[in-house]
């Protein structure tokens, strides 16, 4: 039973929320002084708090901040009487899940908490990647950094629904996890999940692995094939890489997407499915919009939701959580007692610029567990583990040493060859480095996408 506190100076609101909430189900604590309300969550931290934002002694935006610094996952729904915009954004930016107005509606409320608990529940419980009740046996989603508590957030909220939802970020970035959480929290969880690839299969047959065909659609079709719509009706379709798909069969799907009908190929007969639809993708969608390859008005049918995923880089406080759990799976699967790292494959993991992301990091902590015979995995367990050798210790030593060998040669007419060069070699980089990715090699370079494009135009390639 999930614990909910409620904070607020009137003891009749206290009462009604409690009754209210009891009637749901939840255990109900209620609070009419803040400072109270905070020694109680730091001796019990309760699931949610419902928290009045005047109140006397401690301000209630004031008590957020101190929970969500102490105790981060625990979900907070501010209410007033009194609201003005700069308290709503500045409730939102200190990690309120919710804000809401006196009086309010009843059944909002109810919403409101329900979306609150399964965003906690998604921070300390496991999201499976197989649809087993074994949750411990599945992949999951790992991460307590700020960036992935609102992830959290986020599936939280959308899970309920029947959203269409679009998952953006690098490869191995989890995105898969991602869609299979939303499904694992929504109300079609006792339905099919069904996943595709859609970079991983040939136009005609990727159309068949969808919608199905009919017995001599085309050469090969020896018998009716049933696709993942009609097999998932009343379940959830997850596109992976739709941004890998051609235009003509995004037409189909956007159709589908519109009014739920399709046809197989080679029949006549007009399907209608209910699913639930979850895309993803790496690409840059908006770019190819602009230049054609990717239809306009099905990205907007398909951008309803957008979670965005962080590359590893930019949540490397996970890292550690990350290591563990990759440990302990693999001492499952190859049968070993690895105990941890040493602490120089832990600051290399911590300075890696992990292109390949948590799935990169996954592969590397495999191999150097495949060859590791001693408790702790080091950098002589594997040479994937081992930094790339440098010829200067520090980025001002690399400069100075680039600078002193133009000097030596003479820089007369060269200066701007040498910065044009550094610039080229910067950009390819960062290319190579997102597997192409504009919109994130921009984000290393520290420059904006036009300026990238502009520079990629001038023969920067």
């Amino acid at each position: 039973m999930s614990t909910i506190l409620v904070v607020d100076d009137q003891k009749t609101v206290c009462y009604s929320l409690q009754r209210l909430l009891q009637a749901e189900g939840y255990d109900v604590v209620t609070e009419t002084n803040g400072e109270k309300a905070l020694a109680l969550i730091a001796g019990a931290a309760p699931d949610l708090v419902i928290m009045d934002v005047r109140m006397p002694e401690i301000d209630g935006l004031e008590a957020l901040g101190r929970i969500k610094e102490a105790h981060p996952e625990v979900q907070v729904i501010m209410m007033t009487a009194f609201s003005t915009t700069e308290k709503a954004i500045q409730a939102m930016k200190l990690g309120a899940y919710d804000y809401l107005l006196k009086p309010f509606d009843n059944d909002e409320l109810i919403v409101r908490v329900r979306g609150a608990i399964k965003a906690k529940e998604l921070v300390k419980e496991v999201v499976t990647f197989d649809q087993t009740e074994d949750f411990t046996k599945g992949e999951t989603i790992i991460g307590k950094s700020p960036v992935m508590l609102d992830i959290y957030k986020q599936i939280g909220r959308v899970a309920p629904t029947d959203a269409t939802v679009f998952i953006r970020g690098e490869s191995g970035t989890g995105k898969e996890l991602v869609a299979r959480a939303v499904y694992h929290y929504s109300k079609r969880a006792n339905r099919p999940f069904l996943a595709i690839n859609c970079a991983a299969i040939p136009e005609q047959l990727l159309e068949s692995e969808l919608f199905g065909h009919e017995r001599g659609a085309f050469t090969g079709a020896e018998f009716r094939r049933i696709g993942k719509c009609e097999q998932c009706d009343g379940g959830t379709l997850f596109l992976d890489e739709i941004g890998d798909m051609t235009l003509s069969l995004q037409a189909k799907v956007l159709r589908f997407i519109q009014d739920g009908t399709f046809q197989r190929i080679g029949g006549n007969e007009t399907i209608k499915a209910d699913v639930r639809l979850i895309a993803a993708t790496n690409k840059d969608i908006e770019s190819m919009v602009e230049k054609g390859t990717f239809r306009e008005d099905l990205f907007y049918r398909i951008n309803v939701v957008t979670i965005a995923l962080p590359p590893l880089r930019e949540r490397r406080g996970d890292i550690d959580d990350l290591v563990q759990y990759f440990i302990g799976k693999f001492n499952r699967k190859f049968g070993k007692k690895i105990k941890g790292i040493t602490s120089d494959v832990f600051d290399h993991f911590k300075s890696s610029a992990w292109p390949g992301n948590v799935r990169e990091l996954e592969n590397s902590i495999q191999k150097a567990m495949v060859f590791c015979n001693n408790d702790y995995l080091s950098l002589a367990c594997c040479d994937s583990l081992k930094p790339e050798k440098k010829s200067c210790a520090t980025l001002e030593d690399a400069i100075t040493h680039l600078i002193d060998s133009a000097f030596k040669e003479g820089c007369q007419e060269k200066f701007q060859d040498i910065i044009a060069a550094i610039e080229k070699n910067m950009v390819r980089k960062a290319l190579e480095l997102t597997k192409g990715n504009q919109v994130q090699a921009a984000k290393l370079l520290g420059i904006s996408r036009n300026t990238l494009r502009k520079k990629l135009e001038e023969d920067f390639r």
